[in-house]
């Protein structure tokens, strides 16, 4: 039987999901000082945010395939596993439910004020709560999404049932997706962000989306508005953002990104009123957490029982790949 390392504790009811597949092997037995202990030993690798390079994967000689937990895989170098005949696939699908909610959570939290308000207004024993506290409402408001895929269209729905204008701008959806979902689609991302009084970040990181929000982005939003990102750290330039919150540009950000991750205890974000920082747990729920897990057991007992999934990130490899577990069955 095939052996499966799993970087997180697999959930106890999924574990019979391997069954007649693999048998989970580690973390158990890994230290702090030896993480990766039982990692020579493995056929497949359920993956979470962990840096898979070239370098970790020829610890495991063996390794056939890496199943990423997750619908970001910037973590790990596809093109390293090509080159070892190594497939790799993800979840897009699993995190879309959690997330999306945690996004509309940091919007709620940060337009009601929330951390203002238990921290320091009830600490400092001064009259007239209600009158220094200060929130704005979703319904009626213009939300602006920057992506509209998976999660982006999910916090569309939530948004405009609770009443809020949503636009959208990505240059790679087609325009009858957005009307079908009642969304606005925007060709210019400045027009986007002038009008929007909430501005929530749906996209992936890469060469062209590092630091999407910068000095020029962030001026360009309306003044007062508010910044949601439960995508990728590097999307955001933190400093950039720090001036915008300083000057009163920005009214408030939520945040379960950082760059990097996990952010510093120093990180002045962290120390804000009108900053929500939670640590990349967006899609952490148990449904969520079951759910990723699930989908990404499914992909590796798909690979290992030699049927192409539907989530492959390197296709060049699959027939290499797939004669490599076969001289193994």
């Amino acid at each position: 039987m095939f052996r499966v390392w799993s970087e997180r504790q697999i959930l106890s009811d999924c574990v019979g999901l391997l069954q007649g597949v693999a048998e989970p092997i580690g973390p158990g037995s890994a230290t702090p000082e030896a993480p990766l202990v039982e990692l020579p030993q493995a056929d497949s690798i359920l993956a979470g945010g962990m840096h898979y390079d070239g370098e970790l994967m020829d610890l495991a000689p063996r390794l056939l395939v890496i199943s990423r937990m997750g619908i970001g895989f910037e973590n790990i170098d596809v093109a390293a596993a090509t080159e070892r005949d190594i497939a790799v696939t993800y979840t897009p699908d699993g995190p879309t439910i959690a997330t999306a909610e945690h996004a509309i959570a940091l919007m709620l939290a940060v337009g009601k004020d929330l951390k203002k308000s238990s921290d320091r207004l009830i600490h400092d024993r001064r009259p007239d709560y209600y009158g220094r506290h200060s929130a704005v409402e979703i319904f009626s408001s213009r939300v602006g999404l920057v992506g509209l895929g998976r999660i982006g269209s999910r916090v569309a729905r939530i948004l405009l049932a609770a009443g809020a204008r949503v636009s959208a701008f990505d240059p790679y959806v087609e325009p009858g997706k957005a009307a079908r979902l009642g969304v606005d689609l925007c060709q210019d991302l400045g027009e986007m962000l002038s009008e929007s009084d909430i501005v929530s970040l749906h996209l992936p990181l890469n060469a062209e989306t590092r630091h999407l929000v910068s000095e020029k982005t962030l001026a360009q939003m309306k003044s007062g508005s508010i910044l949601i990102n439960v995508s990728r750290g590097g999307l955001v330039h933190e400093a950039a953002l720090l001036a915008a919150l300083d000057d009163g540009h920005i009214r408030g950000a939520g945040l379960d990104v950082t760059d990097p991750e996990p952010a510093s205890a120093d990180n002045p974000l962290l120390h804000r009123n009108d900053v929500i920082v939670t640590p990349h747990v967006g899609s952490a729920s148990y449904e969520g957490k079951r759910r990723i897990l699930t989908h990404a057991i499914e992909n590796l007992r798909l690979v290992l029982s030699l049927e192409r999934p539907k989530h492959l990130l390197n296709p060049d490899a699959w027939e290499r790949a797939r004669a490599r577990i076969a001289g193994r069955s």
